[in-house]
């Protein structure tokens, strides 16, 4: 019988991390949005939207691709639940999408193209997406039109929200100028996309009622244009988002928790054995990176007590499903919330293992454990009220 605990044991040498982060993703089903539009679009606030971060540390997350691209991780570069691929300086100068078609083609799942309501100067984003679509018809394209209000200035939303889910949405009762807006949108990028969704992103101080109009259409149309694996991880991530967000002050909670969003979208996977590897895997690379994050090493000592407390037995167990008897959920769901226990409450216990371990106390195996367990009720717990929350 396969034994996935031996196939993807912890690495000896903390030299490895790198290898363990490659291998991770290529493997796990981490999301790549791929946001074309031209500057002041709306790309920075759908990235606030969808993730809850401030935008101070959007606009100092991202990394230089290509001479006109960049890629933001959230929450993390190192092990990252979703990640955007921003095109900038379209309509400031030519743009040839060649070079990131050839870098970006095989790894961004979904096209958000983000125009302006009011923005009737739309050639400098039509005749790339021309290209771009052109070589990859079957990814799906968003249209996102945003910042609406442009059409009504001084006025509210319409509410209740009039736009229904449709392809190409059209209310009858909209004010003149955004119905006119919209349908020379829809003419003039038509057969480049595969929905459009009128959202209008804003801030509290821009004295709006609703500030976030249409964010939650947004999200649907994403979830629904994404392959189901990395629709998961989008769909766990929003479930532990306001836990990211309020434990940004101590790196290794985030870390932990980020790991654990991507063992629970692996293990929700409806495919028999496909999940093993990538939930071990992340364990493997979450204890590393603890270890680097509190400045020790792991010795064949501390791995020999670790791997028998937190991984050995349990890991056997989940090989055969029988770890689902901690939390009473059945299914894929059951699977996540499982994946999703264990790897914080190894994440969890690892690091309290380490810190004591740094002050001079070196605990033993049974105190270990008795955290470890612990812990796994508290990740049980985190995920049962995420998930209630998100539900409401």
């Amino acid at each position: 019988m396969w034994n996935p605990f031996r196939s993807w044991s912890w690495a000896d040498s903390v030299s490895e991390i790198d290898a363990q982060r490659a291998l991770l993703l290529k493997q796990a089903p981490i999301p790549c949005l791929w946001l074309f539009g031209k500057t002041g679009s709306g790309k920075t606030s759908i990235i606030h939207h969808l993730t809850g971060a401030a935008d101070a540390e959007i606009g100092s997350g991202f990394r230089p691709q290509t001479r006109q691209s960049r890629m933001y991780d959230f929450p993390e570069d190192e092990l990252p639940l979703v990640k955007f691929l921003d095109t900038r300086g379209l309509g400031e100068a030519a743009y040839d999408p060649a070079e990131d078609i050839a870098r970006f083609d095989s790894t961004a799942h979904l096209l958000i193209v983000t125009v302006r309501a009011t923005d009737q100067a739309a050639a400098a984003v039509i005749e790339p997406l021309r290209a771009i679509r052109k070589q990859n018809p079957s990814r799906p394209v968003l249209l996102v039109i945003t910042c609406l209000h442009d059409a009504y200035p001084g006025q509210q939303h319409p509410r209740p929200d009039p736009f229904s889910e449709e392809p190409r949405p059209r209310p009858v009762a909209l004010p003149e100028t955004l119905s006119r807006c919209l349908d020379a949108h829809y003419e003039r990028f038509d057969g480049l996309f595969d929905r459009a969704v009128p959202i209008d992103l804003t801030k509290p101080t821009d004295g709006f009622e609703e500030a976030e109009f249409g964010g939650e259409r947004l999200k649907r149309a994403i979830l629904d244009q994404l392959p189901a694996a990395y629709r998961q991880t989008l769909l766990q991530m929003d479930h532990v988002r306001g836990e990211l967000r309020d434990r940004h002050g101590r790196r290794s909670s985030r870390i932990i928790l980020a790991h654990s969003v991507i063992a629970a979208s692996a293990a929700a996977v409806p495919i028999p054995w496909v999940d093993i590897p990538v939930v071990m895997a992340t364990q493997s690379h979450l204890l590393h990176r603890l270890a680097v994050h509190h400045h020790q090493t792991l010795d064949s000592k501390t791995l020999l007590k670790m791997s028998g407390v937190l991984g050995g037995r349990i890991a056997l167990r989940m090989g055969v499903r029988e770890l689902l008897k901690f939390i009473p959920w059945v299914g894929m769901a059951a699977n996540a919330a499982a994946a999703f226990a264990f790897t914080y409450g190894s994440g969890e216990a690892a690091s309290w293992y380490f810190r004591e371990a740094k002050a001079g106390h070196v605990p033993t195996a049974e105190q270990l454990r008795t955290v470890f367990q612990e812990q796994l009720q508290v990740g049980a717990r985190l995920w049962r009220t995420s998930q209630e929350t998100t539900d409401l």
